[in-house]
């Protein structure tokens, strides 16, 4: 069983399942079918919903992880992070911020503050796939459906609407111009 941090300002449902070395912070909730590896600590006011977390990995505060995801091994799911219907891989940081939805995370991948995979036009889910080593810097955009390769570099600030390839770099920003303001 996991050690809480204060057991009575949780709700765990029947049948979570835990690793050994769990540690829950107050107002977490987690519910519906859950595998908890051996020492996550999972912080204050985090939702959990029908996934499966593995070893040594730190959520939240704040993160609401959805139905159907597979976070794997040594991860870092952050502040006011969504996850849904997604697999995160070993040693992949989603830090603060940020929706993954509908995505495919490899390994070792690092995820600034603000990224958002847009995987709904509205009327379909797209899926959006990310490969080993890439970095997606602050305030991106990733359009699905879209794939980014292995050790690709995305600047801060793109909305990225085309594939990119291994080892590319992607800056998608329009032009800043600047006016005199008339008051």
């Amino acid at each position: 069983m996991a050690k809480f941090v204060n057991r009575s300002s949780c709700y765990i449902a029947k049948g979570v399942k835990f690793g050994k070395g769990v540690i829950i912070y107050p107002n977490v909730v987690i519910e519906g079918i859950v595998t908890i590896g051996s020492d996550t600590i999972i912080y204050n006011g985090c939702y959990i919903k029908n996934s499966t977390i593995g070893d040594n990995n730190l959520i939240g505060p704040y993160a609401y992880i959805r139905d159907n995801n597979v976070i794997k091994d040594n991860t870092r799911i952050g502040s006011f992070v969504e996850v849904k219907n997604s697999v995160i891989d070993d040693d992949t940081r989603v830090s603060h911020l940020s929706y993954i939805g509908d995505s495919t995370l490899g390994k070792n991948i690092n995820i600034g503050c603000g990224v958002v995979t847009a995987n709904y036009d509205g009327k379909n889910k797209y899926q959006t796939r990310i490969d080993d080593d890439a970095f997606i810097g602050c305030n991106t955009n990733l359009i699905a459906p879209i794939n980014i390769g292995k050790k690709a570099y995305i600047a801060a600030g793109s909305t990225i609407t085309k594939d990119v390839l291994d080892n590319e770099f992607a800056i998608a920003r329009s032009v800043q111009e600047n006016k005199m303001r008339r008051d």
